[in-house]
């Protein structure tokens, strides 16, 4: 032993020596791979291990994490994912829809029976369970899917390996490598993902990592990603050809996502938090066979139930809301209308309309309930309008003047704005700044006016909407 730990001292002694003309980064890094090679010399030494599971997990992370394929494999497991969570949920969806529909239409005859005051069944009916109806069949399939998935690979040991993956590229960005980590927890919730940021001990990393964790889509945002791009960017393609389609369009959203917040991080690593980024390693659990049941069925409970349940009870007062400023008139203009043509020259310019920009601010305190919101208010026009699947959803948009172009900018849009309510209040707790809070509201807000003019205003110059 003490000649081991001789041997350890006069390597670190002379990697020291060798490396005093080198960059402080090769620097540290070779002194890090000496001390786990020798570590890793120790250990085989007195501690007896499996060399196959040691083996399996080595020539898995020469796949994994190279620099060659890391990148490629990465995009190959969220196409994959993507995939299965449309072709999944695309049928389960329609069958939800179908049912809140007949058992809307089951309500409005029993409080038609019942000679139930038109207030109340429009405030019950069309207001709150419309509402939470259409919360539920757009959001329970796809994230029932998609979270048990997420939660097999985090099991198996593959999301470390995309941390390490993408370390790289934060670190070019002048960011901290564990802004991986909490982007990927931003996949799920970006409220919890602003908690997360505890784990990076830089002050100005960890501002870094929660003024840019929104631009990662969150739970809350997914449904509206997979409705929009499912109906609108698939037009005339078969089935199986539209899946793909679609999970592409996601992916490219994602990418996107991840190019603006690396962007960003090193705009402000330059600005306003200029710095030196620390250093970070990882180390690398080896790769395990997970509970297969255990993992969905806790992620089926604990982390789809859960946002539904978020969803529902945020939505419900919303639902009820809207449908008030709908049917409240001064003159002969309902409040709600007030207000979406007030917002509607604003919206033009971004490719979308007044109703939409409406449905963002009112949905300020969830994501989850931007799409309930604009649906509802489309409605509103023409209460008697029942929907029983999401084709007649895509009719109602297209009836409002919808192309492609404005599909594909409130998916912009929503993958951009500002946070959530939730998210808003979660960053003041842990900044304890107005200003950093307020900081982290503008900027991506900004960012999303900005992209969605500029795809506007290119796609209106040579004529690509019709």
């Amino acid at each position: 032993m003490k000649s081991n730990l001789a041997s350890i001292h006069s390597s670190l002694n002379g990697i020291v020596k060798e490396a005093k003309s080198a960059a402080n980064d090769d620097i540290r890094d070779e002194i890090v791979s000496s001390i786990y090679q020798m570590s890793r010399a120790v250990c085989a030494e007195v501690v007896s291990h499996k060399k196959s599971v040691q083996n399996h997990t080595e020539k898995l992370d020469r796949i994994f994490t190279s620099p060659i394929w890391g990148f490629p494999i990465m995009l190959i497991m969220l196409g994959a994912v993507f995939y299965m969570t449309i072709a999944g949920a695309n049928v389960p969806s329609s069958m939800l829809a179908e049912g809140f529909g007949w058992a809307e239409a089951q309500l409005t005859v029993w409080f038609q029976a019942m000679n139930a005051p038109e207030w109340l069944h429009g405030v019950l009916v069309l207001g709150l369970f419309r509402g939470t109806g259409w919360v539920i069949s757009v959001m329970l399939p796809p994230m029932a899917i998609f979270f048990p998935i997420f939660a097999l690979l985090e099991n198996y040991g593959y999301l470390p390996r995309v941390a390490f993956n993408m370390d790289r590229l934060f670190k070019r960005a002048g960011a901290h490598g564990k802004q991986s980590l909490t982007m990927a927890m931003g996949f799920g919730c970006n409220a919890a993902a602003i908690m997360s940021t505890r784990i990076i001990e830089s002050p100005r990393e960890r501002m870094l990592a929660i003024l840019t964790n929104n631009f990662v889509p969150c739970n809350g945002r997914w449904p509206t990603l997979i409705l929009l791009a499912s109906l609108f960017m698939v037009t005339g393609i078969t089935s199986t050809g539209s899946t793909l389609v679609t999970s592409a369009v996601l992916m490219g959203m994602v990418l996107f996502g991840i190019v603006v917040t690396l962007t960003v991080s090193w705009v402000l690593s330059k600005t306003a938090l200029k710095g030196v980024p620390t250093h970070y390693t990882l180390e690398l659990p080896p790769f395990r066979r997970p509970k297969f049941w255990n993992t969905v069925l806790r992620a089926s409970v604990d982390k789809a139930w859960n946002v539904l349940k978020r969803a529902v009870t945020v939505a419900a007062p919303a639902s009820i809301l809207t449908w008030i400023f709908a049917n409240i008139y001064i003159g002969d203009t309902s409040i709600l209308m007030y207000f979406v043509n007030f917002l509607d020259p604003f919206g033009q310019a971004l490719g979308m309309d007044g109703f939409i920009i409406a449905a963002f601010i009112l949905g300020l305190p969830a994501n989850e309930i931007v799409v309930p919101i604009l649906t509802m208010a489309y409605l509103s026009q023409n209460a008697m309008l029942e929907l029983d699947n999401l084709l007649e959803l895509k009719q109602v948009f297209v009836d409002h003047g919808w192309t492609w172009l404005t599909a594909l900018n409130m998916m912009l849009f929503s993958l951009l704005h500002y946070p959530c309510g939730t998210t808003l209040i979660n960053i003041y707790k842990e900044t304890k700044s107005a200003k950093w809070t307020f900081m982290s509201f503008i900027i991506p807000t900004v960012i999303a006016i900005g992209v969605t003019f500029i795809v506007a205003t290119v796609a209106r110059m040579f004529g690509w909407v019709l």
